[in-house]
This record gives structure tokens, C-alpha cells and sequence, in this order.
């Protein structure tokens, strides 16, 4: 093994040659074509219909409110054969057994049909004048009737207006 290094040349190496030049020319865009009148027909097409798809999902979920309602209140009083529960409250019997906390209380619009049903609250015995009388609560009764009718159990209608209706001023009595 020799310490020697080998000996440098005498000439410098060459220097770099520069990359070949890139041409620059770029082939011209093709050139636009024309749709077909069907083709731009069917685009249309297309587009309005999904216009008109994206415009009824938009507004199918934000339709007009529910019709405003109330709540029919008032009293209905039993005023013959009426028995004390004991604890306040009280019932009909002899021929009234019907008339109970709990009894159906339907309400009619002018046209006749059935718009709302609800029963008979809770009832309070006056034993003075020995009546029942019941509260009277019938949610969700459309507004805008120009008269209810109210029957309780299937004793017959009684008619009010619909500011009266509206006012809570149901009030009837049986016996």
C-alpha cells in the first residue's frame, strides 16, 4: 500500500452543456364544438327540473301552521238524582248514570261534523242545592266557527257562539 495519491490533470473537466431546447410551440386548442339542439334540450331539461325538485323540497316542510285551535272550557251541571262520591265529587244515578267524571263531551262545528271530543272533568257535590257540576275542558277545538255545538254523553247539543266558545263561556245543565 502506497501513501501516493495519483496525479491531477492538467486541464480542467468541461463544463456543462446546456439541455436541449424545449419548442415552443403548443399545438392550438381543438375547437370548440356546438351542442346538438337535443342535447342542449335535455340540459334544460335537466335543469329546470332540478330547479323546480330543490324549490319544492325547500318549501314541502314549511307549509302553513296547523289551523290555530283552543280549548273549550265551562261547567256542566247535574241537577236531579245526583249521589255524592264521599270524597267531594259526585255522579248521577236513576236514569243519569251516564253523567260522570269521565263522560264523553263532543263538539260539533257549524257544518255538523265532529271537530273535537274530550270528557267531563272533575265534578264538585254542593249539598245545599244537591248539583254536580263538572268541569269542562275540550282541547284542540279549531277556531273559526261561526257557532259550536256541545253535547255531553248523548244528552242532546247546546249551541254557543264561537266568541262565546272561544271565551270559555260553555255552560249547561241536566235534570
Amino acid at each position: 500500500m502506497t501513501s501516493e495519491l495519483p496525479p491531477l490533470p492538467d486541464t480542467p473537466p468541461p463544463a456543462p452543456t446546456e439541455p436541449p431546447a424545449v419548442s415552443a410551440h403548443v399545438p392550438p386548442a381543438p375547437a370548440a364544438r356546438r351542442l346538438s339542439p337535443l342535447a342542449a334540450g335535455l340540459i334544460g331539461l335537466a335543469t329546470g327540473a332540478a330547479i323546480v325538485g330543490g324549490t319544492w323540497a325547500i318549501t314541502a316542510n314549511s307549509g302553513p301552521d296547523a289551523p290555530a285551535t283552543f280549548t273549550l272550557k265551562g261547567s256542566f251541571a247535574l241537577t236531579d238524582s245526583v249521589v255524592p262520591d264521599g270524597n267531594g265529587g259526585c255522579g248521577g244515578t236513576r236514569g243519569y248514570d251516564d253523567i260522570l267524571e269521565g263522560a264523553g263531551v263532543t263538539v260539533y262545528g257549524a257544518s255538523g261534523d265532529v271537530i273535537a271530543t274530550g270528557g267531563l272533568g272533575n265534578s264538585t257535590y254542593d249539598g245545599d242545592t244537591y248539583d254536580c257540576t263538572f268541569k269542562v275542558a275540550v282541547p284542540d277545538v279549531p277556531k273559526g266557527e261561526r257557532f259550536y255545538k256541545v253535547e255531553v254523553s248523548h244528552r242532546g247539543t247546546v249551541q254557543l257562539s264561537g266568541k262565546e266558545a272561544e271565551n270559555g263561556d260553555f255552560g249547561a245543565s241536566l235534570g
